[in-house]
Formats: C-alpha cells, structure tokens, sequence
C-alpha cells in the first residue's frame, strides 16, 4: 500500500504566501530525504515560476502537457510530469486556461472527484513521499477538487491587519468537504510575511491561538528580501541561499510538517 501523503496549500485571500511556501517546503522536503511532486493548481502558475523562468512555463501552459488538459479530459496524470532542475522533484505544471476549469467541471459525473482519480495511479506507485498540491486564493468546485484529492491541508496566513480576512469562510468551507472525504486532516496554519516590530503580529498570533482544535505552526515566516531574489531567479529560497533568514525558516517549517505524518 502507498505512503504518499498529499497535502494542499490552500487559503481563500490572495497574497497568503501560498505558492513561496508550497514551493519552499517541496524543495525542504527533497532536502530531507524525500521524493516529492508539486502540482500548480493556480492559473497565476506561480508555483510553476518558482521552478522555471517565465517563457518556459508558457510553454507547458500552451504545449498541452498541463494540469488544465489533463482534467479537462480526466486523463491519468502521470503522463504530465515534467522534471524539475532539481534532484528528486518534479511538477504538474498549470495553465492560464484554469480559469475556465469551474465550467469543465460543471457538467462531469462526481465532479468533485476528478482531479483525485487522476492523481489515483500516482499515489498508488508509490513513486513519491509526498504530492503537494498549490490550490488558487478562491473556493469553489476546483478547490474542493483540490481538497478531495488531499490526506492533509496547510493554510498560510499573511501576518497583516487584513491577513484573517475571509478565514471563517474557509474553515466552512472544509467543513463542507470533510462531509464527503472525513479522512482530509486540516495540519494547521503557517504564518508567513511576518514583521515582528508590527503590533498586528502579535495580534494576528493572539487571535489565531483562540481557535479551537486549530494548530498554529511553530516557525512563522518573516518578510525576508531574499525570498524576492529567489522569485526573480525562479528559484526555491531555500536552494537559492541556505543561508538567508527565511530559508531556515522553511526548513524548520517543512521539518514540522513532515513530524506531523510520523
């Protein structure tokens, strides 16, 4: 049997930091013995930049081996893994054409369980120890697509005074899915854009820790110029310069991440 775990960044605001983290821990990961495969499920393919520079990841999104085509013919996705510059991960890159994916989805059978069924054959290879999956900053038929094919969900907050925006809704929202997939495992919320000086820190932290049954990840992360850098040179933070603040924060953020499967 198949100990792939697929995990999910998802948070319904933009500007959560979803795919720089989505795509720093897939690399920590790598670092910490793993095989991993990313999956851009955001039109914005910023997860897909975070690898490849830009006329690159316009061409997977106009050549058809993409997230998009796939779906949109249920296809087995195995056949679109493209292989990252990076030893031992890989990526399904996406398309600007997901924008249209909530009306290919409207009118398939068990809709909400299309991208699950072609990730199925992947997850049963056994081949990678981990499928993390960038979902895009909205809720709807794809992101509960996304949710459905996950075993656990981290949802990055931005430690901002509108960084809690819309959370209640999210937490609704998986309320929603975990009624038709129980066995999904919200792991907790990773803070990120951090300015410790800023007094809407501690209250973002404050107000988070009054959740009930919530886990709050330990290691936040703080706004680091280096992560920047990286995202001009198409590169993870952590493989871009080790030695930053912020790539110790990934690894120790990544390292709490892979505790919670052990």
């Amino acid at each position: 049997m198949s100990n792939t775990k697929i995990i999910c960044f998802a948070n319904n605001k933009g500007g959560s930091g979803k795919s720089t983290t989505c795509s720093n821990v897939a690399y920590g990961l790598t670092e910490l013995g793993h095989k991993v495969l990313m999956v851009d499920g955001d039109m914005q393919m910023n997860l897909s930049l975070a690898y490849f520079d830009e006329d690159k990841v316009l061409e997977f999104a106009s050549g058809g081996k993409n997230l998009y085509e796939a779906v949109k013919n249920q296809k087995d996705l195995t056949d679109y893994i493209i292989r990252t510059p990076y030893e031992n991960l890989d990526l399904i890159p996406s398309s600007t054409l997901m924008s249209s994916i909530e009306y290919e989805l409207f009118t398939k059978w068990q809709r909400e369980f299309i991208l699950k069924k072609c990730l199925q054959n992947i997850k049963d290879s056994g081949e990678y120890d981990y499928i993390l999956i960038d979902a895009p900053p909205t809720l709807g038929g794809w992101v509960m697509n996304i949710l459905v094919a996950s075993d656990g969900l981290v949802i990055p907050v931005e430690a901002s005074p509108w960084g809690l925006f819309g959370l209640a809704n999210m937490f609704e929202f998986l309320g929603a899915v975990q009624q038709i997939s129980p066995e999904l495992k919200l792991m907790g919320i990773a803070v990120t854009k951090v300015d410790t000086r800023k007094n809407y820190f501690k209250q973002t932290m404050e107000t988070l820790k009054e959740l009930d049954d919530v886990h709050v990840f330990e290691n936040f992360i703080r706004v680091d110029s280096s992560i920047e850098w990286a995202q001009d040179n198409s590169v993870p933070v952590v493989a871009y310069k080790k030695s930053s603040r912020s790539a110790k924060e990934y690894m120790e953020l990544t390292k709490e991440i892979e505790g919670l499967w052990q």
